[in-house]
């Protein structure tokens, strides 16, 4: 039998407004003991954190230094054979070599009688062929070409030609790339991400208990009757935030770099981010979706307050979606796949709202 509506019903749930500050103190008091334990254990666990806040970043340059091995040999494979020079390798198989090996691709040029000198040199035991002798050992080019430096006409060896040096295929690891590590500005930068990534881990290690602490704040403030839908759609709202960001890291982050840096090598510039900048990005996108997909609670919330029916939600649909899409934009680093990989979940999650609020209709509440 439902509890009566009278002043008997609210009478234990009665405050003056010094109890209210003095559980207001108790409770941020709690609150920042949590916060400082977690932020503690966060110290210890930093460096694995900054390690998994740059894999994303170091992985998207990776592929964007592979992408940009498999152009330079096109461009070099074009020039060489529009001159009736070898290859030596097919597009295919260099494409195999970065893709599947993961190596990098850099063409450099040698001059071959510097070259065979020098081998000459270091292994002399080795170096008995007569003809590679007497190619380290004979003449250096002396005749001269004209050339023009600092627009000036000049005289030069042709051993400075281009013409005379040999092209060399340097392969190596794409892990072992130093452009793939993000890269810091200052002395202090590096530390500053240390403490910063600590603090992130601080946070979400304390999080559970600092929101319980702020919840047993304003519980003191409710009615019993009240109090049941923050134990109903307090967990709801906390699962969303959270599937909301990881979806953000696991999903997101690789396919937006991945456009972006495009986007660079399509410009022909060579991406060198700041980690603080990858940092702040990291932390933004996430919270973004986390946020946005409290949708389905803010629609059930807005239905409650009679600001918005269920028929409402079924008639504008469209133009909720439309604003969907904005708003993702918004949220977002405006990038395509950014903008739809948060807008698609968030489409679902509205009809998902209309479910709730069909679920749990105003009138069965009141």
């Amino acid at each position: 039998m439902p509890a009566k509506r009278d002043e008997d019903l609210f009478q234990d749930t009665t405050m003056t407004f010094g109890e209210h500050l003095e559980e207001l103190r108790v409770s941020l008091f709690k609150a920042v003991i949590g916060l400082a334990i977690g932020v503690a254990i966060g110290f210890s666990v930093g460096r694995w954190m900054v390690e998994l806040i740059e894999k994303p970043l170091s992985e998207a340059l990776g592929v964007f230094y592979e992408d940009k091995s498999i152009d330079d040999f096109t461009k070099f494979a074009a020039e060489r054979e529009k001159a009736g020079e070898d290859v030596y390798y097919t597009t295919d198989e260099v494409a195999h070599l970065v893709k599947n090996e993961h190596l990098v691709l850099e063409i450099r040029y040698v001059h071959p009688q510097q070259a065979l000198s020098e081998l000459e040199r270091s292994e002399p035991k080795a170096f008995h062929d007569k003809k590679l002798a007497a190619a380290a050992n004979g003449p250096n080019h002396a005749e001269k070409l004209d050339v023009v430096i600092d627009g000036k006409p000049k005289k030069v060896r042709a051993v400075t030609a281009r013409a005379r040096l040999i092209p060399l295929f340097h392969w190596y690891s794409v892990a072992e790339d130093p452009r793939t590590n993000p890269t810091t500005l200052s002395a202090q930068e590096a530390f500053s991400i240390w403490m910063k990534a600590s603090f992130v881990v601080g946070v979400i290690l304390s999080s559970p208990w600092v929101f319980y602490q702020i919840w047993s704040f304003v519980a003191a403030g409710l009615y019993p009757h009240e109090k049941k839908y923050v134990y109903r759609f307090l967990p709801m709202s906390l699962g969303l935030f959270l599937a909301g960001a990881a979806l953000a890291y696991l999903f997101v982050f690789q396919p937006v770099l991945n456009f972006l840096f495009g986007f660079n090598r399509w410009l022909g510039f060579d991406p060198e981010p700041r980690i603080s900048e990858w940092l702040s990005f990291v932390l933004f996108l996430p919270l973004g979706f986390g946020v946005s997909f409290q949708l389905p609670l803010v629609m059930l919330f807005l239905e409650r307050i009679g600001v918005f029916s269920l028929k409402a939600y079924l008639e504008k649909w469209r133009i909720a979606v439309l604003v969907i899409f904005i708003l993702s934009a918004v949220l977002t680093p405006a990038d395509p796949y950014s903008i739809f990989l948060m807008a698609v979940p968030l489409t679902i999650l509205y009809f998902g709202g209309m479910l709730l609020c069909l679920w749990m209709p105003r009138a069965a509440a009141e």
